[in-house]
């Protein structure tokens, strides 16, 4: 996977109901809840986030509601990769659920990653068998080490649940 794009960054704390609303959750339709992802905070993501792009984020993401739906309005708005300090056990279950990676980084090389990236092009690799993601823009390089279960690299390669257990069972 190599997810190439901008770098969205938001801040602490963002809940499930920042990501998508509660006033939307009327419907169940992804393609209705992606276009009112984030529109709180940042009335411009939606118009703006293109597929490959990624989300930087810091402390607590995805927290608030266990909702699937957060989850599913950055899928199909093109998000598949979620970089934070850390998240909200809940949220994290639910973007390896649906094929998301949630990637946990210390506060240090977050900040470090804000630095370097910020506002440029970034291209990422990703190796999920060997747990780890390279992010190179420009002429700057950094190699970061992820934590993933064999379980949660499991759904990520398969795309999430339901193709998880479409090919198990």
């Amino acid at each position: 996977m190599t997810p190439q794009g901008l770098a969205h960054t938001f801040p602490d704390n963002i809940d499930t109901d920042v990501i998508i609303p509660a006033r939307y959750l009327n419907s169940s339709d992804p393609a209705a809840l992606a276009a009112h992802c984030m529109e709180d905070i940042d009335p411009s993501f939606v118009h703006n986030v293109q597929p490959g792009d990624i989300i930087v984020a810091g402390f607590n993401f995805g927290c608030g509601s266990s909702r699937e739906h957060a989850a599913w309005a950055l899928e199909v708005n093109g998000i598949k990769i979620v970089i934070a300090k850390d998240f909200a056990r809940i949220f994290r279950q639910n973007m390896y659920n649906c094929g998301l990676i949630a990637c946990e980084i210390p506060e240090k090389e977050l900040n470090s990653l804000f630095d370097e990236f910020a506002k440029q092009e970034t291209f990422l690799a990703v190796d999920i068998e060997a747990c780890s993601l390279c992010f190179s823009a420009g002429e700057k390089n950094m190699k970061v080490s992820i934590t993933l279960g064999d379980f949660e690299k499991a759904l990520i390669m398969s795309g999430g649940w339901l193709n998880y257990a479409g090919k198990k069972y």
